[in-house]
């Protein structure tokens, strides 16, 4: 009788285990302010111009302002754009994985990657009027760098064809959030090389360079790739630094979609919503490029 009597409890017992793990989690409440910020703050405004991008003054459906998209001012913005994010992705994405490897794997002492990090992590969010008015009291034109470059080495930078409100001007200061971001996001990644892929690529009589193009470009490809894709988009989104910089001087998309909703002359909501879906479809792709590379990258980091 007593041997019968645990098989018998024992479904009894499943049946309960198999009744907790099913009932729903109080955890699940935690997220429920995330889907409604993601719901009321992008999913919400994303198909409001994504559906206003399709209508006119009127609220009739339209293909004129997708076609308006092909206006060569329109055309220009974009390019002048992807160029600006290009370059400011590629320079942040080069420097920015030579300083966190310095900071990873360069022997430093320990208190200097804390500090660094703690550094990114405040100026990757550092942008809008705060960070043109930094610049333009660094690198303006009676900034302190541009008077001290003329002044102790008589270098005028703007007689040298620099201008702070120009693609190259804005490009630099992209670059102070461009750098710290991308020295968060690869940092991981550098962690993820193994001493043990270095110490048998020596033991193999593998050289430096051949270690590195072996064993660590592969492997970090997918990061690196992603973490540039990364910067793009988020250069290409930036408006409020464009904005307080360089004004209505440079003629980049996210400025002149400010200008068609808010302006006085070029003022057409609709064509400012179609302007807005082209830059989320732009930066959608970089992201789920991104994302794609990540998952890619993460196995060869467990």
């Amino acid at each position: 009788m007593s041997s019968s009597q645990p098989a018998d409890l024992a479904p009894a017992s499943g049946i309960a285990a198999g009744a907790v793990a099913r009932r729903p989690s109080l955890a699940l409440l935690g997220v429920i302010p995330f889907f409604l910020f993601a719901l009321l703050f992008l999913i919400g405004p994303t198909l409001y111009l994504a559906v206003g991008a399709f209508q006119d003054p009127q609220g009739n459906f339209t293909l004129q302002n997708m076609i308006g998209l092909l206006q060569p001012q329109i055309m220009a913005a974009y390019w002048i754009s992807i160029r600006i994010s290009l370059a400011s992705a590629a320079f942040g994405a080069l420097i920015g994985f030579f300083l966190a490897y310095a900071i990873v794997h360069g022997n430093l002492p320990r208190w200097v990657r804390p500090t660094v990090t703690t550094f990114s992590g405040v100026a990757s969010n550092f942008a809008g009027i705060p960070l043109a008015f930094a610049f333009l009291a660094t690198l303006g034109r009676i900034g302190l760098v541009t008077v001290f470059l003329n002044e102790a080495f008589g270098v005028n930078i703007y007689r040298l064809g620099f201008n702070l409100l120009s693609f190259w001007g804005l490009t630099i200061t992209y670059l102070y959030f461009q750098i710290p971001l991308m020295v968060l996001i690869i940092a991981p990644a550098l962690d993820g090389l193994k001493k043990e892929w270095r110490e048998a690529a020596s033991i193999l009589g593998a050289s430096r360079w051949q270690y590195w193009r072996m064993v660590v470009l592969p492997v970090l490809a997918p990061s690196l790739l992603g973490c540039f894709l990364l910067l793009f988009a988020n250069a290409f989104g930036a408006i409020a630094t464009a904005y307080a910089l360089t004004g209505s001087s440079l003629n980049i998309v996210p400025i002149l979609l400010y200008a068609q909703i808010r302006g006085d002359v070029l003022y057409n909501p609709n064509l400012g919503y179609a302007l807005a879906v082209g830059m989320i479809l732009v930066t959608g792709c970089s992201n789920i490029l991104y994302i794609w590379l990540r998952t890619r990258a993460e196995r060869w980091l467990k």
